[in-house]
C-alpha cells in the first residue's frame, strides 16, 4: 500500500512538468489521470475531466472515433494518429496522439494517450521551412557567401579514412545516390558537403536535414512541402526537395526515419516526382540524395530501421567512415589541428597538451568520435588563462570521470582482439553512454538544460540520446 501511494505521488509530481498531454482512463472509460499540458491542448480544466466518462467530456466522439476507447477495446497500440474533435465548449481540437493499452495479468485495465498540439507542430514546421528558405535563397543585389566543407577539411592519415576520402572523391564525378555509414561524430556531413561542393552540382543548393531531430509528421511536411487546406492553417509551401532542386539533399540518420516515410522517399527516388502533403499535383524534382546512418546498414535492415528496397536504391556508392578509436595515430594530428583552430578563434597561445592527458586521450575509446575530441579541446582552451599547455585540470570535472569509466578496450593484449567484435564493442559503448546520461539526469533531477550543459552536448542531441536509449523522464 505504501509503495502504491509513493508511486501515485511520484506520478502526480512528474505529470505537471511533462510537455506532452497525458490522458489516462480506466477499464470503464473514466479519466483517472489528466495533466495540465493536456488541459491546455484541449482547452479544459483538469477538475472538469477527472472522474468523468470520456464521451461525456467529448460529445463529438463515439466508441469508434475515440482512440482511447478503441485501444481499450482492442488492446492494440495506435501510433502518431492525427485526430480532430470538439471539446465541451465546442472548440475544435487537433492533435497527434500515441495511445497504448494498460495491461495487468493479461487483462486490459485502461488506456493512456500521449498527445501533441498539431497547431504547434504546424507552426514549428512553418518556422523551420522559412529558415531553410532564407539559407538557400540569395539576397537580392548581393552575392551570398556560403561556408562549407571540402575534403581538405577532413583531417587524418589513417588508411581507412584515406580510403573513405578516395571513395568520396569518386562520388563527386557522378550524380548517383550515396550512403555514408559512420558513428555519431565521425564527420558524415563533412563528407556529404565535400562530395557536393566538389561535384558538378556545386553551384546548386546543398540542404541537410537530420531525420532524428523531428517527429514523422513534421519531417514529412518539411521534406515534401504542404498544400493549402491539407490541415488547419496549412498554406502552399515548397519542401526541401523543391528547395534543393538541381542540387543535393543530405538526409542524416536516415535509419531514424519511419518506414512509412521511407516508402514515400523511395517513390520520389524512383519517379523523380514529389507530391506535397495534402496535394494532388505531381511536381518534378532533380535532386541528388546523400544519406547517412549511424548504425551499420546491414544491422539497420535486419532490425527494420531501413527498408531493404530503399537501402538498395540509395546504396549505389557506399562510404564507411572509421570511428576515432580505430584511428589512434590521428588523435595527435587532430589535437594539433584543433589547438591551432581555437588559438585563432579564442585568441589564445596554447602549444600542446600534457603527456599524461595525451596518454589518457590515447587510451580513451571516444564514443563521440572527432566531435567529442573537438569539444574537449575547445572546453579546455576556454579554461586556460596564461598557460601554454592543456592539462587535466583544464577539462570539466565530468570529463575525467567519463574517461575513467570509458577507457579504451585496446590494452595491448592481442588475445583481446579475438574476443571482442565490433557489435560487442558498440554495445559496450552504448551502455557506458546510457549510464553516464542516467547519472547526470539524476544529478540534475532530469533537467534537460542543466544535464546537456554538464555533458557538453546540445539539448537536441541529449533528447535524441534519451529517446535512443529509452530513458524514461
Amino acid at each position: 500500500m505504501k509503495k502504491r501511494k509513493m508511486f501515485e505521488h511520484i506520478v502526480q509530481s512528474i505529470l505537471p512538468h511533462i510537455e506532452e498531454g497525458i490522458h489516462v482512463i480506466d477499464e470503464k472509460g473514466k479519466t483517472i489521470l489528466y495533466n495540465s499540458a493536456m488541459a491546455d491542448i484541449e482547452g479544459l480544466e483538469v477538475d472538469h475531466v477527472m472522474g468523468r466518462y470520456i464521451l461525456k467530456v467529448f460529445p463529438s466522439l463515439n466508441e469508434d472515433t475515440s482512440t482511447v476507447l478503441k485501444v481499450l477495446k482492442t488492446g492494440e497500440t495506435i501510433k502518431k494518429y492525427k485526430q480532430s474533435y470538439l471539446n465541451l465548449k465546442g472548440k475544435k481540437i487537433s492533435t497527434i496522439n500515441t495511445t497504448l493499452p494498460i495491461i495487468q495479468d493479461e487483462k486490459i485495465i485502461g488506456a493512456i494517450e500521449i498527445a501533441k498540439d498539431i497547431d504547434k507542430v504546424t507552426d514549428l514546421s512553418r518556422q523551420i521551412i522559412k529558415l531553410q528558405q532564407r539559407l538557400i535563397e540569395p539576397n537580392k543585389g548581393k552575392r551570398k557567401t556560403v561556408n562549407h566543407y571540402t575534403f581538405e577539411d577532413i583531417i587524418g592519415k589513417d588508411k581507412e579514412l584515406i580510403k573513405a576520402i578516395a571513395f568520396g572523391k569518386r562520388a563527386c564525378k557522378t550524380s548517383s545516390s550515396v550512403l555514408i555509414y559512420g558513428e555519431t561524430g565521425t564527420g558524415k556531413e563533412m563528407f556529404a558537403q565535400s562530395i557536393h561542393y566538389e561535384g558538378n552540382r556545386k553551384d546548386k543548393p546543398f540542404i541537410g536535414q537530420n531525420c532524428a531531430a523531428l517527429p514523422e509528421t513534421l519531417l514529412e511536411s518539411i521534406l515534401f512541402g504542404t498544400s493549402k487546406g491539407s490541415f488547419t492553417g496549412a498554406i502552399d509551401r515548397p519542401g526541401l526537395f523543391e528547395q534543393a532542386n538541381g542540387g543535393t539533399l543530405f538526409l542524416d540518420e536516415i535509419n531514424s526515419m519511419s518506414l512509412a516515410l521511407q516508402a514515400k522517399l523511395l517513390r520520389v527516388l524512383q519517379e523523380s516526382y514529389i507530391r506535397r502533403v495534402g496535394g494532388t499535383k505531381d511536381i518534378p524534382v532533380d535532386v541528388r540524395i546523400i544519406a547517412s546512418t549511424n548504425e551499420h546498414p546491414l544491422k539497420a535492415m535486419k532490425e527494420k530501421h531501413i527498408r531493404r528496397d530503399l537501402y538498395y536504391r540509395i546504396n549505389v556508392i557506399s562510404i564507411e567512415i572509421p570511428p576515432l578509436r580505430n584511428r589512434k595515430d590521428d588523435i595527435t594530428v587532430l589535437i594539433d589541428h584543433f589547438i591551432r583552430y581555437y588559438n585563432e578563434k579564442l585568441n589564445k597561445d596554447v602549444w600542446m597538451i600534457s603527456e599524461d592527458l595525451l596518454e589518457a586521450f590515447l587510451n580513451y575509446s571516444w564514443p563521440g568520435n572527432v566531435r567529442e575530441l573537438q569539444n574537449f579541446i575547445e572546453s579546455a582552451m576556454n579554461m586556460i588563462l596564461e598557460d601554454h599547455v592543456i592539462k587535466k585540470e583544464h577539462l570539466p570535472s565530468h570529463v575525467e570521470e567519463l574517461m575513467a569509466q570509458n577507457t579504451s578496450l585496446h590494452t595491448g593484449d592481442e588475445d583481446l582482439k579475438d574476443f571482442i567484435n565490433v557489435e560487442n564493442l558498440n554495445k559496450y559503448l552504448e551502455n557506458v553512454e546510457k549510464n553516464i546520461i542516467k547519472k547526470y539526469l539524476n544529478k540534475n533531477r532530469y533537467n534537460i538544460t542543466r544535464t546537456s550543459k554538464d555533458l557538453g552536448i546540445s539539448r537536441q542531441n541529449l533528447q535524441y540520446k534519451i529517446k535512443k536509449h529509452n530513458l524514461d523522464l
